[in-house]
């Protein structure tokens, strides 16, 4: 008896990042088949957009999958149909509103780029086969996305995943861009180190150096930023209960000098009943997590 081979599902997953476009041409296993960068060019006239056109075209082009559907990954917020970004002030112009769908000529679904990494894990990496989960998303600033029942939870104006704007300071900080004061974004994210180390550190990996060499002010700053996270985390994990949290992110690359101190401070603050805790995990995806995130969203929303 003979019969033909059933073509395995591929879609194609576009990241439109500040500095660069990335591509990625995957199938329903996972399998990244092709994949591909672009300089953005963001600039005042919106030409950026033929950018991520060549993208696309370039992967629909592929001999290795037809790439006829198309998940768009970027930052902002989308609308309710996920067809595009609906709010995005001060950059990417042109970008609001922009339904890629007609674009491309292929059907496309837009998803928040912190909601990317978290599909990207829940698909294929350290959240798959788990029902709810957060992921935190750590580099120039924190974001995030939340996993309920298995599904993607994108809330009220598709707002869900802002953690990084959760108050663990009220005291004192800047406000964060959500004008909320004493944020964890504050507290933690490479933009604001320079302010909260009094000018003595430019950047994150600046103050890690430091740490590594036992300096006494980055320890105390190091530590202090590791232990405003854990409570970040516990107020995620008393709140939604999550079995897992997956952390993401450039600021990750620490791996020790971050993930052995952050468990300690877990081990004082958590609430453990039954001694069960939660998981914490490093994400497996790094710079194609939001690539690979949005064309597994397509895929899904493709099925529904």
């Amino acid at each position: 008896m003979s019969g033909t081979k059933k073509e395995m599902k591929t879609a194609i997953g576009i990241d439109l990042g500040g500095t660069n476009v990335k591509g990625v041409l995957l199938n329903e296993k996972g399998e990244i088949l092709e994949i591909h960068h672009i300089p953005t060019q963001d600039d005042p006239n919106g030409k950026w957009k033929e950018n991520v056109l060549e993208m696309a075209r370039f992967l629909q082009n592929c001999e290795k999958g037809e790439g006829n559907l198309i998940g768009l990954s970027a930052p902002g917020l989308c609308n309710e149909t996920n067809s595009c970004i609906a709010h995005l002030p001060n950059r990417l112009p042109g970008l609001e509103n922009f339904i890629w769908q007609n674009y491309f000529g292929a059907d496309t679904f837009v998803i928040n780029d912190a909601h990317a990494a978290l599909m990207a894990e829940a698909k294929f990496g350290e959240i798959k086969g788990f029902k709810n989960a957060v992921i935190l998303t750590l580099g120039t600033g924190v974001g995030g996305g939340i996993l309920i029942d298995g599904k993607l939870y994108q809330g009220l104006s598709q707002m869900a995943g802002h953690l990084g704007h959760m108050a663990i300071n009220v005291a004192d900080d800047d406000l964060s861009i959500l004008g909320m004061p004493g944020s964890l974004e504050y507290a933690f994210g490479n933009y604001s180190i320079e302010k909260r180390s009094n000018g003595v550190f430019r950047s994150t990996h600046d103050l890690l150096e430091a740490y590594r060499r036992k300096e006494a002010f980055a320890t105390w700053l190091w530590l202090d930023s590791v232990r405003k996270l854990a409570i970040g985390m516990v107020s995620l994990i008393n709140a939604l209960s999550p079995e897992i949290i997956v952390l993401s992110g450039g600021i990750t690359l620490a791996e020790s000098d971050l993930f052995e101190p952050l468990e300690e401070f877990l081990n004082i603050y958590e609430f453990r009943p039954k001694n069960k805790k939660t998981i914490i995990k490093k994400a497996c995806f790094s710079d194609l997590s939001g690539a690979i995130g949005a064309a597994a969203f397509a895929m899904d929303n493709k099925m529904n």
